[in-house]
This record gives structure tokens, sequence and C-alpha cells, in this order.
């Protein structure tokens, strides 16, 4: 039985682990002609997008169909935020009349009603939104705001900076890994790039050094784990281009590097390990690269749209939002054709889905007659990386494990099931039109 995994380890090496050419987009039609500025989903159905003249859009099927919501303002929303499909919040910048600021739209049932409060100091216009729980959030904005509340947005509380030439410059997004790391993100153009770290919860949050900051804002993060980041900016002008800038000691110290194409790049999204998104709005491109950023390719949008924002819930369903009631959906790669595989197993470890063609309430099931770490993990032909279902302990016996494999293209797909590392069982499963 030992050379029978061994062979299994050899044949699914040998298909190619590679993102075949990058999915597509297409534009969706939408109740708003109103120029949207962020989006947000809170899993593959539900979401969200907001802009000018107090506009929110939702749906409640994966972005096929959106509907409009009141969100009580005829002022430009330019964030939102979801904790889940109930809660959620968003801001409103106010030019029009004093007293100028923020106004800070929350709701508790989807969206069905807004409320509104003032934020509590003028001139200040919240940019981004993070809760980790109905309480517990933080908010950054400009002229310069990084501020927490405790009591779900009632008192807000300025944090702590060190006394860095770039503490106090305007703040664009916030990203964090847990309640005690996180990082922002901003500037001012042609001036400074900021990124802001914290890794005791807040208590504390430093500047970059001035001496590694680029030139012009940094637009937005990822975080890989506690030690790698990245970010997206750039300068338009004069030549110099999208950017990225690159941290692998948690934040500590920052590498700029320009990649080659004009344009500056407002947002950064990864699709699966190695294919990530970035849209350059007025340029109506996004650029795309399939192996981790290290290379990149422009893609005009459809319709040639202007985009700002782009999310990604999983390796299957993502969306972007722009100029002119512009909303986006990912379309991923249609498999060309399949490679016959045999479905070995291993004794002792059985790993099937039923029913197989599937549908919305298959289930995977796993039986073993010892327990181990397993991940199950499935692969689109040839061979590049779906999404993991399971990744967890396994204490032997048998496991059902709910999958909805209807959200997949019609095709022939792998799935892998791995015990401590070690490949156990390739099989094949089909999804049908």
């Amino acid at each position: 039985m030992k050379l029978i995994k061994l062979f299994v380890s050899i044949l699914v090496i040998s298909i190619p682990l590679f993102a075949l050419p990058q999915g597509s987009w297409k534009r969706v039609n939408v109740p708003a002609s109103q120029n949207l500025y962020s989006v947000f989903f809170t899993d593959s159905l539900y979401g969200w997008a907001v802009g000018d003249s107090g506009t929110i859009i939702q749906t409640t099927d994966g972005g096929n169909t959106w509907l409009l919501q009141d969100s009580q303002t005829t002022n430009s929303i330019v964030t939102v935020f979801f904790l889940n499909r109930n809660m959620g919040w968003a801001s409103a910048f106010n030019y029009s009349a004093p007293p100028y600021g923020t106004t800070l739209l929350k709701t508790t049932n989807g969206g069905t009603t807004w409320t509104s409060s003032l934020y509590p100091e003028e001139n200040k216009f919240i940019t981004c939104i993070h809760y980790f729980d109905s309480l517990h959030g933080w908010m950054g904005g400009k002229p310069h705001a990084l501020v927490e509340t405790n009591d779900g947005g009632n008192i807000w509380t300025q944090a702590a900076i060190d006394t860095s030439t770039l503490a106090f410059f305007p703040v664009l997004k916030l990203a964090f890994l847990d309640e005690q790391i996180g990082f922002a993100c901003g500037g001012i153009f042609d001036i400074a790039g900021v990124i802001w770290r914290t890794d005791n919860g807040g208590d504390l949050w430093h500047a970059l050094d001035a001496s590694q900051a680029p030139a012009d804002e940094v637009h937005a993060l990822h975080i890989f784990d506690a030690l790698n980041i990245m970010g997206a900016g750039g300068d338009p002008d004069y030549g110099y281009g999208v950017g990225m800038i690159r941290s692998s000691d948690g934040g500590v110290n920052w590498e700029y590097d320009e990649i080659g194409i004009q344009g500056l790049a407002f947002d950064l999204d990864f699709r699966n390990a190695n294919e990530v998104w970035a849209p350059l709005g007025p340029l109506r491109k996004m650029i795309v690269s399939m192996n981790a950023s290290a290379t990149w390719t422009e893609v005009p949008t459809p319709d040639s749209t202007a985009i700002y924002d782009v999310m990604f819930t999983d390796s299957l369903h993502g969306h972007a939002v722009g100029n002119d009631g512009a909303v986006l959906k990912y379309i991923p790669p249609v498999v060309p054709g399949v490679i016959p595989l045999p479905s070995p197993v291993d004794d002792g470890i059985t790993c099937s889905v039923y029913p197989n063609p599937v549908v919305s309430g298959s289930r995977f099931k796993v039986q073993s007659s010892i327990s181990g770490h397993i991940t199950l993990t499935l692969f689109g032909l040839p061979g590049y990386e779906i999404a993991t279902v399971f990744n967890g302990e396994f204490p032997g016996g048998e496991q059902l494990i709910p999958f909805d494999g209807t959200e997949l293209p019609a095709g022939l797909y792998l799935y892998q099931l791995r015990i401590d590392g070690i490949v156990a069982v390739t099989a094949r499963f089909v999804v049908c039109p």
C-alpha cells in the first residue's frame, strides 16, 4: 500500500499545480448610475456597494441582482463594512453644509433600515471602518484619524501614535490579522505614503520610517501572516506608475518597488494564494498577477469602466465597483478539458463525495482507522487549486463534511485528502450544468 501512496503522490505532482489563465469580469445591471466607491461581501451571497448621493445597493444572490436601500442621506458614502449579514456600518462625507465632517451609518437588519449619527469631531472624514464584534471597532480618516470604540460607536478614542515624522498623515485603509496585530495605510499624494502597525491591540501604533516611505499614498494592504504584508499604491504622474510595498518582518521594515505599469493601484485583493487583482481607477484597467505579485499583466475593464474597489470572498466569487454604477462580477476560468485519473484509496483511509454528480446538499465522507490532521482540497483540471473544504484535526472514525458544489462551473474536478501532509486519496467528482 505504500507503493500506491507513492504512486498517487507522484501522479498529483506531475499534474502542473499552476493557475490557468485568469478568469474574466462581467458588468451586471444595478439600480444605480452613481459612482460607487466601496463594496463588501460577508459571504458568497450577501453583499453591499456604496457611493455618491447616499447610494447603497444590496445583493442576496451573489451579485446577480441588486436592490436599492434607503441610506437616509444624500451625501457621498465612501466606505462600507459588515460584520455579518445583519450588522454593518458605513461613512458619508458632508461637504455641503456645516457642521462639515462625517455622517456615520449603522444597520442591524442587513440595511433594511439605516440609522445615522455625526462623528463627534468636525472636519474629520472617515475613510475606512473595521469591527471585530458589535462593540469593538476601528476607523481611519483624514486629515488624520485612527480611532477605536469599545461601545459600538458611541464613543471614539484617538489611538496613541509614535512620534515619527509621518505619524499623523491621512489614513485610507485598515487591515487586521487579529485583534492584536493590525495595519493601516495612507499618506499624501506627491509627499509620502505611510503604513502604521500595532502588535498590542492598538495601544500604540508605529509609522514606518521616513527613509522607507514611498512618495505617494498607499491605498490598500494585504496581510499574509504576522510577518508578511504587502500594500499597493503608485504615482500616475511622471511615469513612476504602480508601486507595491512589502514587509517580511511584521512591518518594521518595508521595500517599495515600481512594477513598470503606468497608473495607481486603488485597491488589491487575492483570489487565491497566487492570483491577485488591483484596479487602476481612471485608467479603466485592472492588473492581475498569477504568481503572487511577482509579475503583473494589464486587463481592460468591461465597457471601459473606472474601477476603484475589489473584493473576493473565496476563489470563485469576486466583485468590483466603480464609476457610473459599475458593478463587476468575477467569472472563474473555464476548464477546457479533462485528464483521466485513477481513484486510488489508501487502506484504512477513504474519502468519498455523495451524491456525485454533486448537488447543494452533497457531503464528503471521511473514514479512517487512524487520527491526524487532514486537509481536503479541491482542484480544477489540469490541477489548479480551487479551495480548501476542510483543514483541521480528525479524531478517526467517520466524519461528514458538508459541500455545496453547485456554485462551481459545470465540469470535472478533483478532490484530494491529505493526512498529516501525506496524500491519502485523490478522486474525481462532477458538477453538471
